[in-house]
């Protein structure tokens, strides 16, 4: 118990005065939480301290995030070619979460201009971003990251009791976000669970891996919402219902996640937990996770977030929509870090303090789209978040939605959905009954043109030898 208090000791010293961790010991710290476990059968009170870092106290954060800040933007001016330029004329000393806007925001475009000018540290992996909503970027980690972001994510998992012994992860993942995939496999081997590397295979295939065809049943299942959504259709197609799996979480990421498609996915693999958490490549480790009250909760300890509003690109008021921009800090990104990355997502700021289960981390509203996809009528603006929540699961509709909408020249929404049953009329009345005056199309169109014309992550399809051929 006592080198366990060690060990946590110097983890929150490192993280508090921004130096590189000791990745072996946040692994022992792993270790230890296991060993734990299967002496006591619990963790203790303190938990959520360790769980969310020393950092959830308000009082804290503030003077955390200007020292982290100017960490971050000291190593930055000295570093990084792109941001040498970026932040000439400006002293690190004086960068706090108030001057911190009069830098420009880092955009995905810079990234894929000037990739080599980004890199501060020894590259070891490259990954890249799946390319759904644009051109995809290359990022390079460094062997450190690849280290140490597993162990932060097994640390937090297995205090919270989200994975541990005795599970069985299916990692449902495009093979393209190769730091994604590596990540999770690391986090089931030092949280002592199982782990299979399915990929975005035909869906019915993954269906028949869940039913445990290929050894035990997995109980976690990990991939993006259009694929998973794929999952239920085919699982649904066949038979299949909650008693024929053994899943007890589902995790889903990368894309809008309906709350119907949440629901079809608890109903259909029995799946207890369903989980809508906000990460990306670029900004690796920050994440988020979305609470029971439909809150983004973005962990304040390895990055700064900031909601800028739509109209102003200036901070957000309450109530606002604006764009997601995150600052990872250092030590925890190092090797191709951003500063002020404007993801682009589109969230709304919260009026008041959150009354949830996860009160304590700062919050947004989940994300509503992306701010390219915004549609401003004559009468509102919708999100795509809106127009998904409305349809998606609507009967003639098969999971994932496949849709395109557009403002036309007096101000209407129009909206495209492909389906060979739906009937407009009823998806013009789906759409008034969430406030939404909209005309729809339906197109009968078959799979193959459907992916090309209204392409989604789940079409990333990585066919397999499994099938017989002739």
């Amino acid at each position: 118990m006592l080198e366990t208090a060690v060990r946590q000791v110097r983890v929150a010293t490192a993280m508090v005065f921004g130096r590189r961790l000791n990745v072996r010991a946040v692994e022992r710290l792993v270790a230890d939480a296991l060993v734990t476990l299967e002496e006591f059968g619990s963790l203790g009170d303190d938990v959520d301290e360790l769980a969310d870092g020393p950092f959830t106290d308000p009082a804290e954060r503030r003077d955390l995030q200007n020292r982290a800040l100017q960490r971050t933007v000291r190593r930055l001016a000295r570093r990084s070619p792109f941001y040498r330029e970026r932040l000439a004329g400006t002293d690190p000393a004086t960068v706090t979460t108030e001057t911190l806007t009069r830098i420009p925001v880092t955009r995905k475009a810079d990234l894929i201009a000037r990739p080599a000018d980004f890199l501060c540290d020894t590259p070891y992996l490259v990954t890249q971003t799946t390319g759904t909503t644009g051109t995809p970027v290359q990022i390079w980690l460094s062997r450190y990251e690849m280290e140490l972001w597993p162990a932060l994510i097994a640390l937090s998992l297995v205090l919270r009791g989200d994975l541990g012994p005795g599970d069985r992860m299916q990692i449902n993942l495009s093979s393209r976000a190769t730091a994604a995939v590596q990540e999770d496999v690391e986090v089931c081997r030092l949280a002592n669970a199982a782990c299979h590397v399915v990929g975005q295979i035909p869906p019915e295939e993954s269906v028949e891996h869940l039913l445990g065809r290929s050894g035990p049943r997995p109980t976690v299942l990990t991939g993006n919402p259009s694929y998973l959504g794929r999952m239920v259709t085919a699982a649904r197609e066949r038979g299949h219902g909650p008693d024929d799996f053994r899943l007890r979480a589902v995790y889903a990421g990368g894309e809008v996640l309906s709350r119907n498609l949440a629901a079809a996915l608890r109903d259909t693999f029995g799946a207890r937990t369903v989980g809508d958490a906000f990460g990306m490549t670029e900004l690796l480790p920050v994440s988020g996770r979305t609470c029971t009250h439909h809150h983004l909760h973005l962990d304040p300890n390895m990055g700064y977030t900031e909601v800028l509003d739509l109209d102003t690109g200036e901070p957000a008021g309450p109530g606002r929509l604006g764009e997601l921009t995150v600052t990872p800090y250092f030590p925890y990104r190092a090797c191709m870090p951003v500063l002020r990355y404007n993801t682009g997502d589109v969230v709304r700021t919260l009026d008041g303090e959150p009354d949830c289960e996860l009160a304590a981390v700062p919050a947004v509203s989940h994300i509503l789209g992306k701010a390219g996809q915004l549609h401003r009528t004559a009468d509102a603006l919708v999100t795509p978040r809106d127009i998904v929540e409305a349809l998606d699961g609507t009967p003639g509709l098969p999971f994932p939605l496949r849709h395109r909408a557009e403002v036309t020249a007096a101000g209407r929404l129009h909206v495209e959905v492909v389906s060979k049953e739906l009937d407009a009329a009823e998806a013009c009345r789906r759409l008034r009954d969430q406030g939404i005056d909209a005309d729809v199309t339906v197109l009968p169109l078959d799979d193959a043109e459907a992916a090309r014309r209204f392409p989604l992550r789940c079409d990333l399809l990585e066919h397999t030898f499994t099938r017989s051929h002739a």
